[in-house]
């Protein structure tokens, strides 16, 4: 008699393949649609090597296209990962990175990075990474106690700090050049366009920080069920959440940098799969990177091909979305 796999196996298996698909399709409709008229039967030639690399064609889908594809994959899965997370260790499905203060943080960083002339890697990202560290920091200073997981501090501390931030930015940007000014107010609502081919081994550095996180993802569902209780599973709580939200600040600064504030898409994708898949967290690891993935895909393509004239930051539309999901479930948290 042959062994089946235990549930857990199977369902992951199946969840993979699915939204693996999903991230896929949407991919390839996010690298065929657009305003120079190259078309799906184009875009698959050139993806298969069938045309020729002078071609224009080429260019568009390879050196174009496909950067900007891969960025908000990768943005996509990295927030929606970081709100798992926070919202994990929290126990708050209203936590996420953007909301607490670690993407303004990281913006922060970018910022100064950007006035002082530095190079987009690695030295906005370090710079962008230091922003974040350092507001994970006062949060967790302002939360100080027994314990670091004071879930109503740290999100009060959140919301505090990503309004300081906020201040700070607006004050970062008065004393801009000219040149520099639309750039950044433009990057701040979350633009992917700038993004290039040669920056693409930069999302590689995220990888890392998935990994660990998929590792913990046991850890996680103890959480949830309080501090003593994961304690009492032999779970260092202290530990286990100090590594959870260093690699969490990290992976953000490392996307905030390229792709600037895309504000609300941990809260949603994290929300919608919970529902779907249940609290699991081996099963919400990867649902989360490759449905965030395909989400900010598909935001970005309504970006792209909304307006009339242009394109508009893909933030709006994540805003757009997700605000009014944030009140929703503010409102009913209150009930």
């Amino acid at each position: 008699m042959t062994e089946s796999f235990p549930p857990v196996i199977t369902r992951l298996i199946g969840v993979t393949i699915l939204l693996g698909i999903v991230l896929l399709v949407c991919a390839f409709i996010g690298i065929s649609v657009g305003p120079s008229g190259v078309d799906f039967a184009q875009t698959l030639a050139a993806l298969t090597g069938k045309v020729d690399t002078s071609s224009m064609s080429w260019t568009i889908i390879w050196q174009v296209r496909l950067p900007r594809v891969a960025l908000a994959a990768a943005v996509g899965a990295t927030l929606a990962l970081g709100g798992l997370v926070f919202q994990a260790l929290l126990r708050n499905t209203l936590a996420e990175p953007y909301i607490l203060g670690v993407s303004g943080g990281s913006a922060v960083g970018a910022i100064l990075g950007i006035i002082a002339g530095f190079s987009n890697f690695p030295g906005i990202a370090l710079t962008s990474f230091i922003g974040s560290m350092g507001i994970l920091a006062l949060v967790l200073a302002l939360a100080a106690g027994r314990s670091i997981l004071n879930k109503d501090s740290l999100l009060l501390g959140g919301v505090m700090m990503n309004a300081f931030c906020g201040a700070v930015i607006m004050f970062l940007i008065s004393l801009t050049k000219t040149s520099q000014m639309h750039h950044i107010l433009f990057w701040l609502m979350g633009d992917l366009s700038m993004f290039t081919q040669e920056r693409m081994p930069v999302l590689l550095a995220v990888i890392p920080c998935f990994i660990l996180i998929l590792i913990l993802a046991r850890p996680m569902n103890l959480l949830l069920m309080g501090e003593e209780a994961a304690a009492a599973s032999g779970i260092n709580v202290n530990l286990v959440s100090m590594v959870l939200l260093i690699a969490t600040s990290l992976m953000v600064s490392i996307v905030v940098c390229q792709s600037g504030l895309v504000g609300f898409v941990g809260l949603v994708v994290p929300h919608v799969l919970r529902m779907m898949l249940g609290p699991d967290h081996r099963l919400l690891v990867p649902a989360c990177l490759l449905g965030g993935g395909s989400y900010l895909v598909f935001c970005d393509l309504l970006a792209r091909t909304l307006p009339s004239q242009g394109e508009m930051p893909v933030g709006i539309i994540t805003a757009m979305i997700g605000a009014p999901l944030f009140i929703f479930l503010l409102w009913r948290a209150k009930r």
